[in-house]
């Protein structure tokens, strides 16, 4: 019998996985992450929060740290913000690349054993300015994530990976399933604050959509392309005031404008290379991945097949592909 724990971290999260033969016996997840660090300036709240999930893991499977083989951790553990800072490899990246890069770390406060991280992945651009810093971006917690979609989906490249979040990701990959770059934006950061702390907040009762509406999901991309994110923003409010649409639908207008604004990074941004044939996988919360998948479709612009990974490969994706980058490391016979 051999224990793997997996650890996740995230901006707003961290989501602790009990492997025991390749299947998750335990899972827990708190609302901490690196966001924590950046704010107050210490990583007392997140290791703290870190060490908790870790026990509150452990206890549901009824199993004692010592009876652990293995500990992986990644995401943004290992930023400048996380626990350990650990550099970025550059691209293009595989899984062989991810495995010569890990790095195990000793961090009393959160575990008695080494904790493996798994290195994030970073755009090759040299000499950054203003002229060509569009073109430079960097993922933690995404390679992995890819790794296992990759494996679990039997793909071979050329694709586009979509995984929406805090920050959303977009992550290319080659023939031979290398990472060559990715781009983010701060749509789930935007969608929130938008939602919660701005005059949008009593259109839309501080809430997000609870269900897909196609009509007003593809308005609101639509108008974001054309006349500009702040401006479609507002009329969140115009729609609350002067029509009858309901609270949902101003929800999926403001959903339709974020999504929308963020096509328009993925058709044109230099920091990846998107062309219209290019296989598109989605991955990401239901709703989102739900939204992607429909603006995509009806986007002109897009002739490559939409894949929709599953509900439940989605759930432990990023602790399946640190156990394989793992294993590609020899740390897993």
């Amino acid at each position: 019998m051999t224990y793997i724990l997996t650890i996740d971290t995230g901006t707003t999260n961290t989501r602790v996985s009990l492997w025991n033969n390749a299947t998750v016996i335990a899972h827990s997840a708190n609302e901490v992450g690196v966001r924590d660090t950046a704010m107050s300036g210490s990583k007392d709240k997140l290791e703290q929060g870190v060490r908790k999930t870790i026990l509150d893991t452990l206890a549901k499977a009824n199993v004692t740290e010592d009876e652990i083989d293995l500990v992986l951790g990644s995401g943004m553990i290992s930023s400048n913000v996380g626990l350990f800072e650990l550099p970025h490899i550059p691209a293009p990246a595989g899984l062989q690349q991810l495995a010569r890069g890990m790095v195990a770390v000793t961090i009393p406060t959160v575990f008695s054993k080494p904790i493996y991280l798994v290195p994030g992945v970073r755009n090759v651009v040299e000499n950054i300015g203003l002229h060509n810093c569009e073109a430079m971006d960097m993922m933690r917690g995404e390679e992995v994530e890819v790794m296992g979609v990759i494996d679990q989906l039997g793909i071979t490249g050329p694709a586009m990976l979509i995984m929406p979040g805090s920050h959303s990701k977009f992550v290319c990959i080659d023939e031979k399933n290398n990472i060559l770059g990715c781009v983010t934006t701060l749509a789930g950061e935007l969608l929130y604050v938008i939602t919660h702390n701005t005059i949008l907040a009593k259109s839309l009762d501080s809430d997000f959509a609870e269900f897909i509406n196609p009509e007003m999901l593809l308005a609101g991309a639509q108008s974001a392309q054309t006349i500009g994110l702040g401006r479609t923003c507002f009329n969140v409010r115009t729609l609350d005031q002067f029509t009858i649409y309901q609270r949902n639908d101003r929800a999926n207008f403001l959903l339709g404008a974020i999504l929308g604004a963020d096509l328009l990074t993925l058709k044109n941004s230099t920091a990846i290379k998107m062309m219209p044939g290019t296989p598109v996988i989605i991955c990401g919360k239901p709703i989102m991945k739900e939204a992607l998948a429909l603006l995509i479709k009806n986007d002109d612009y897009f002739s490559g097949k939409v894949t929709v990974v599953s509900n439940e490969m989605q759930e432990h994706l990023a602790g399946y592909g640190a156990i394989k980058v793992a294993t590609a490391r020899g740390l897993i016979k």
